[in-house]
């Protein structure tokens, strides 16, 4: 074992038991492993007049080390001492000076080395790690080695036993050495796991890794907040806010006197004159406006004053397409604009630049000299920065920008604009200006179409009243013509009445177009149900002329030409033109990008007339239409139907109204399940979405913290907009403290400890019943007495709805395991119901009705683990369960039973589990006399004999709510005060050392380097496999194949691969799995199954082929993947191997950069990577 070796693994040994301490100051001093830094660190944790004091009365058990030990001696020592919880290291002279003149009972109990224990420590691995230092010390003996080895725990005493104490010859020294290098590897497992266990959540091997208070909220708490002056304007609609950071002063706005950077040929609105305003000042303004208000005029002015003063401008928006339509438009306005979207790059010297959000955070972290001449960065759809995805790389950006860049915000509604632009104000030091105006430059109107109902019906008009009356004749229309029974399978599914929702949705089209309400904007939510309602309406409407039908394949025929022949002839090219030329179209990210364009176009210029697009359409995409109609109010979230949100509601609806061209807009939405009229009321009239931060921690943003110099990765937490909103809500934490805090104290129960204590039983016997419960509805037992008219009682959570009656069962299997253990029963109960959860298909979202409430007795999809109780008894119920009058009966028929069994006299009887269920479980038997047992205590218990105790025993219970809610209110307040995500960037850091990407004192490596270049796809192990050298084993084109399993986003069906696929795709799991497992160990919680999941080599097929020559049909052909789909794949596998090329570049990898270079070549032809029409 060499030098080196021994001196890490000796370095091991001292830090693996390190141990968080609770003391008075809640830090104690790292174990070290000499005297001198024990002295250094207790002065630095302890201050001279508090040492005395401090260590006497700290719970802990100081450790006398004699100076002269051995550097093994005091190995063994540390970890002896740290296996004891409350510990702490000193060296003895340390010790004896601190307690000289304590009394004797004060003085804390001390563990020598002269004092032997036959205590072992905690974990023999720990044994393990001294034991290697010890096999090849010099200074240890043999007796000292085989004591240790064969007892687990070191006991030097004065002097060694005899026979024991003998030189260690060379022999025994080999011997011992190989029994101890055997344990390497387990030593190594064993420091990992105890790392992600540490109480300090720090780096065993790293003790010098620069340590940050996560305490410290730094940069907001150490500010005053910003003041808000509101100023009037001419129009009562447009609301102005100046927010002004502390130690700023704020000067009126001058109107600008001579001529404006640009003019306009229409009247402003006020809100439009007061932003320009801003921007002749050099003030950052935020401008939050409806759909189609006019914000472009903003963005239009801030690029004018900027060339005006010859500065530089960024206008960032957030998808490339949309980067693609505004340099068009801004071309039409400005000579000298330029493109970066990564795909492309048109100008990049321009003086204004057009790029998406992405590309402007990576030229701020490799420091790009063009920054430095901006003076405006325009943010377009800033709302998107409250995107799960994407929204943490509008926060970097803002945050990594210079104080001296000015901004112009551009929003839709948000209701904390003015808190946004105070962590603009706060973190840039700058003055800026919060506009913006509800008023709608079209004023909308809402309908509602009942499927199946004859006409639609106005429930909300412009003067913004919700017509109650209305509503209910709609959904009345509705309930007379369908099912409502919300067990009734999901519309569009296999077997759910797909025809008829097709029918209807025709009928209602034929409404807008009879009303000449066209064009219309229908929106679906998901991409085949787009395309079979549009093919349904263009079977059975036309909506143009000849003349149109003219002018769209002129348009068609032109945009297409720029493909080859093959293309051309591509089946959603041919299918797609006759329903062009009924005035019908389609818009979602399956389609080509071309035909998406080409769409986009006829759409705007008046030659499409129903068009059915996804709610993608409504981002950022300037194509108002006079109607929006929407196809249901519901919508598949990725992991549950769910009704749409307020704030998406206002988003697509907002597409309805054409400025200067419609007195209204209209908005028709179709209800093809029961809705309540709150649920309606809070879609329509509800408030947008808030502007709340996804700040998120990701590795290539810590890596790039730590090139940077001067920078690092807790100056971006610090200043993030979550910091900030966490920031500013201690003050109403604090007094929502205070509050709970007086009335819990003013709160007097009688008899408190008794009542405690029968609460105690109480709640025992809750928890044991949950667990009969469990054995109990087990389906071998549960399922023979779930009989038509079957009494249950249902229960989800904490929400009891009472007695109902069983309609049916049937057993759902999971198509991917189809056994018994995968499948789940699901009962239809009637039950009763609030009325505000009408049309809920989910028990776990819907609600028992409240005290005074008029209950709906509504048939709900419940699972087993819903039966808090089963009945012996049964009612009748008619068949015809659609009828109001049918289900009133058999509520009258459960609420006769409950009178007959009233809770007095114990209450409705239940099925016995073993007389009647025949459970036979010895467990559950035996638990069930517990419960009489402890239900007899309860009984008998002296406290339910005291006067009001039902009272009493509700007073307590509040009290134990309210001492609960203080709790969790405490909780928050501290941490409100912690450095948000500061735990997972030290989990982070870890996990970077542990890799190699970062050395212990937090300088990146050439790997880590390496990782920087990449930000499309998994920087670390694609990393791990550029440095295994995995890539030189293959050829570009498989190199492409393998690099689409990382940027390959969306569900397919499995494909078979070839054996060569196979090796490379297990390959790249097993780096997957180790990168969990060390991620897991440095307590950065990440589920294995799912990370090795997001691999997914569907596409590994279809990007070789396409590498080695072949045309789009034929690859196509390949997979079920829809045609748009592939082709985003390939341009992020494109971008990917850009980066990979950057990457192997900065490994000094030319071979390696050629290949994806190859790649990258390879890949950039045909219809994959043909031009924007708006370019």
């Amino acid at each position: 074992m060499g030098g080196e070796q021994l001196r890490r693994l000796t370095y091991i040994a001292v830090q693996i038991g390190r141990r968080k301490i609770e003391t008075l100051k809640d830090y104690t001093c790292v174990p070290p492993p000499d005297a001198a830094r024990c002295d250094r660190l207790i002065e630095k944790y302890f201050p001279q007049e508090e040492q005395d004091t401090h260590i006497v009365r700290a719970p802990a058990v100081p450790v006398m080390i004699p100076t002269d030990t051995t550097a093994t001696f005091m190995h063994v020592a540390i970890e002896e001492a740290l296996s004891i919880k409350g510990s702490y290291l000193m060296t003895g002279d340390q010790l004896k000076q601190v307690i000289k003149d304590k009394p004797k009972k004060q003085r804390p109990p001390a563990l020598t080395l002269n004092q032997p224990t036959a205590r072992k420590p905690t974990n023999p691995n720990a044994s393990s790690a001294l034991l290697l230092t010890m096999a090849a010390d010099p200074d240890c003996d043999d007796g000292l080695f085989s004591m240790f080895e064969n007892n687990g725990v070191a006991v030097p005493g004065e002097t060694p036993p005899e026979d024991l104490a003998k030189p260690a010859n060379s022999e025994r020294v080999a011997e011992r050495r190989r029994r101890a290098e055997k344990l390497i590897e387990e030593l190594m497992v064993y420091t990992e796991q105890k790392k992600s266990k540490s109480d300090e959540n720090t780096d065993t091997i790293d003790s010098e890794a620069p340590e940050v208070d996560e305490l410290a909220n730094g940069f907001f708490e150490h500010q005053a907040r910003s003041s808000v002056i509101n100023l009037q304007t001419p129009d009562s609609s447009c609301k102005h806010e100046v927010i002004v950071p502390p130690e700023a002063t704020y000067q009126p706005l001058v109107e600008p006197t001579g001529p404006l950077a640009m003019e306009f040929p229409y009247k402003l609105d006020t809100f439009q004159k007061q932003a320009i305003c801003c921007i002749e000042n050099e003030q950052s303004v935020l401008v939050s406006a409806h759909t189609s208000a006019g914000k472009t005029v903003i963005a239009f002015y801030a690029i004018a004053y900027s060339v005006k003063r010859e500065q530089r401008v960024v206008y960032t928006s957030p998808i490339k397409a949309l980067s693609n339509q505004k340099f068009r438009e801004l071309c039409e306005h400005f000579p000298d604009v330029g493109l970066l979207t990564g795909d492309v790059t048109i100008n990049p010297n321009a003086a204004c630049i057009v790029m998406t959000t992405e590309i402007l955070r990576s030229m701020l972290y490799h420091g790009a000299e063009v920054m430095r001449e901006v003076g405006w960065v325009i943010f377009d759809e800033i709302h998107y920065m409250r995107d799960k995805e994407r929204g943490v790389v509008w926060e970097e950006a803002i945050i990594l920008l210079p104080d001296t860049v000015r901004y112009a915000f551009l929003s839709a509604t948000i209701p904390n604009g003015s808190q946004f632009a105070e962590w603009i104000s706060l973190l840039h030091g700058q003055i800026c200006h919060v506009i913006s105006t509800d008023r709608r430059p079209v004023p909308l109107q809402h309908y509602v179409y009942p499927m199946g109902g004859d006409g639609i019906y106005l429930v909300y008009n412009t003067a913004g009243i919700f017509n109650e009356n209305r509503f209910n004749q709609a959904v009345q229309t509705f309930t007379s013509r369908s099912n409502p029974q919300l067990g009734a399978p999901e519309r569009g599914r296999r077997g759910g009445p797909r025809d008829a929702t097709s029918s209807n949705l025709c009928k209602v089209v034929e409404l807008v177009a009879e009303a000449k309400l066209a064009p219309v904007i229908i929106f679906c939510f998901s991409r085949r149900e787009c395309e079979a309602n549009a093919i349904e309406v263009y079977e059975k409407i036309n909506f143009n002329t000849s003349k149109e039908v003219e002018l769209i394949n002129e348009v068609f025929r032109n945009a297409v030409n720029v493909l080859s022949k093959e293309d051309r002839n591509l089946p959603q090219i041919t299918r797609l033109l006759p329903v062009l030329e009924r005035g019908v179209g389609i818009h979602h990210s399956g389609l080509l990008p071309i035909l998406k364009e080409v769409i986009e176009i006829l759409f705007s210029e008046g030659l499409i007339k129903a068009l059915f697009a996804t709610e993608t359409f409504s981002m950022g995409l300037n194509m108002p239409a006079k109607t929006v109609l929407f196809t249901s109010a519901r919508k598949f979230d990725g992991t549950a139907h769910r009704w749409i949100t307020s704030g998406e509601f206002i988003q697509m609806s907002g597409r309805a109204g054409r400025r200067g061209i419609d007195e209204r807009g209209f908005v028709i939405v179709a209800i093809d399940t029961m809705i309540g009229g709150d649920i309606a009321k809070n879609i329509i009239m509800g408030q947008p979405d808030a502007l709340n931060s996804q700040f998120r921690l990701t590795y290539n943003m810590v890596l790039n913290l730590l090139r940077v110099e001067g920078i690092h990765p807790e100056y971006m937490l610090e200043r993030s907009f979550s910091q900030f909103q966490n920031y500013i809500s201690m003050p109403n934490v604090m007094d929502k403290v205070n509050a709970l805090q007086s009335e819990y104290d003013n709160m007097d129960v009688p008899n408190e400890y008794e009542l405690a204590s029968y609460q105690i039983t109480k709640s025992k016997i809750e928890e044991l019943k949950k667990d009969l419960q469990k054995v109990i509805t087990k389906p071998i037992y549960i399922v023979p007495f779930l009989n038509p008219g079957r009494l249950i009682h249902v229960k989800s959570g904490s929400d009891d709805f009472d007695w109902g009656v069983v309609v049916n069962f049937r057993r759902v299997v999971n198509k991917s395991e189809k056994d018994e253990a995968s499948s789940e029963y699901v009962i239809d109960a009637l039950i009763q119901v609030s009325p505000s959860c009408l049309g809920e298909k989910h028990l776990s979202r819907v609600c028992p009705p409240k005290a005074g409430e008029s209950a709906k007795f509504e048939v709900v999809p419940i699972l087993l683990n819903s039966i808090y109780a089963i009945s012996t008894v049964r009612v009748f119920y008619p068949k015809n369960l659609h009828v109001d009058d049918n289900r009133l009966s058999v509520l009258r028929s459960l609420n006769q039973v409950k009178q007959s069994f009233p809770q007095s006299k114990g209450g409705v009887p239940l099925l016995d589990p073993v007389a009647d269920m025949h459970i036979e479980d010895s467990s559950f038997k035996e638990t069930s006399r517990y419960i009489e047992v402890l239900e007899k205590q309860l009984l008998d218990m002296p406290v339910r004999k005291m006067e009001n105790f039902e009272s009493a025993m509700k007073k307590f219970e509040e009290k134990k709510r309210l001492e609960a809610e203080l709790n969790s209110a405490k909780t928050q307040l501290v941490n409100a005060h912690k450095l948000f995500h500061m735990e997972e960037l030290q989990a982070r850091k870890r996990v970077l050392r542990r890799l190699g990407f970062c050395d212990a004192q937090d300088v990146i490596t050439l790997k880590g380097r390496v990782a920087c270049e990449i930000s499309a796809g998994d920087e670390l192990l694609l990393t791990e496999m550029l440095f295994d050298g995995k890539f030189g084993d293959m050829d570009s084109s498989t190199c492409a194949a393998v690099l689409s399993c990382i940027v390959f986003q969306e569900k397919a069906e499995i494909v078979e691969l070839n054996e060569e696929f196979n090796q490379f795709l297990i390959y790249m799991q097993r780096i997957a799995q180790r990168i969990a497992r060390i991620s897991a160990e440095a307590s950065l919680p990440v589920n294995e199954e799912e990370y090795v999941a997001s691999i997914r080599p569907h596409m590994m097929p279809v990007v070789h082929a396409w590498c080695e020559g072949k045309d789009f049909a034929a690859i196509s052909s390949m997979t079920t993947v829809f045609e748009g789909s592939i082709i985003r794949t390939m341009r992020r596998l494109e971008e990917l191997l850009r980066e990979m090329c950057l990457a192997a570049k900065a490994m000094g990898n030319s071979e390696l950069e050629n290949k994806f270079t190859a790649a990258s070549v390879a890949m950039k032809r045909g219809i994959v990577f043909a031009a924007s029409l708006y370019l």
